[in-house]
């Protein structure tokens, strides 16, 4: 029986910051011909030991390639190293981070400009590439055809999400995935902050905290089926008039422990403020339609 000789798709990889390099480096350890490029030269010849071949232009480096990706600093990056680049019959992906009407504009741009467009959110870091157990992925939008067309070459480096043919819906999940991250890191904060003068090892808190997180994680999707049904106060066992009452307690803990209630004073102005409309009977999703402006 002859070997398979079938030679794996070549890529394009645009940007080589730790990421990026990180993305580069997998394609290469897979066996895909791989095309670099940087604006800082080194960064690009750093790779070349591994396999990859350097372009000497933006240019050069799209020509190369069907399959170009670019993970870039901002979306103004974009605009520099792309200007002038002939991107006609390109597949552009595109991970470097943006908003949702940025990632909407530019899919409009690939097309005036004769590409075919996908977005991406990375939902990892860079030791997380290459490294399928650690769990990272991409959520991709865009084109699905696109999408399906080189599934298996963007899966060499990290998982795929693919989440729909709105341009804007990566950067969308991605941001909110990141909101809510922020979020558990502010309550995480203040409560190391509540014992940071006691006689209490925060590490004696910590594995209780991160307990009690993942406790708490099955309401986002109670939270989720309300939004869905409309109907806030489905099996709810704490309800907002409830919830507000406590809220003094907090407050004063805070006051008396000497830490600043500014994390939580906002989220507990919304709790209130719901609870004036009469949600009292709901739970807290209510907040979040306070937030939608």
């Amino acid at each position: 029986m002859e070997p398979n000789t079938v030679e794996k798709p070549s890529v394009t990889v645009l940007g080589l910051g730790a990421m990026g390099t990180a993305l580069a480096r997998a394609w290469l350890a897979a066996g895909h011909p791989l095309t670099v490029w940087n604006r800082t030269p080194a960064r690009a010849a750093a790779l070349t030991p591994e396999g990859a071949r350097v372009a000497g232009s933006a240019a050069q480096a799209v020509a190369a390639s069907a399959l170009v990706v670019v993970c870039l600093l901002d979306d103004s990056s974009v605009d520099q190293v792309l200007a002038g680049v002939d991107l006609a019959g390109r597949d552009l992906v595109n991970l470097t981070t943006s908003t949702p009407a940025q990632a909407r504009a530019r899919a409009a741009w690939a097309r005036r400009h004769g590409a075919r467009y996908l977005d991406g959110g990375i939902m990892a870091v860079p030791p997380m590439i290459g490294v399928p157990e650690a769990g990272g992925y991409v959520f991709y939008s865009g084109s699905r055809a696109l999408f399906e067309r080189h599934r298996e070459t963007l899966g060499v480096p990290v998982g795929t999400t693919y989440v729909g043919d709105d341009a804007g819906f990566a950067a969308l999940y991605d941001v909110a995935l990141l909101s809510a991250m922020y979020g558990m890191f502010a309550g995480a904060a203040h409560a190391f902050a509540l014992i940071r003068r006691e006689d209490i090892d925060p590490a004696a808190l910590a594995p209780l905290l991160a307990d009690w997180l993942v406790a708490m994680i099955p309401a986002v999707h109670q939270t989720a089926d309300h939004l869905r049904s409309g109907d806030y106060t489905k099996g709810v066992v704490s309800p907002l008039a409830m919830q507000v009452a406590g809220t003094p307690t907090f407050l004063r803990t805070a006051e008396q422990q000497g830490v600043s209630p500014e994390l939580l004073r906002p989220y507990f102005d919304l709790m209130r403020r719901r609870l004036a409309e009469g949600g009292g009977e709901e739970d807290l999703t209510g907040v979040i339609d306070l937030l939608v402006q």
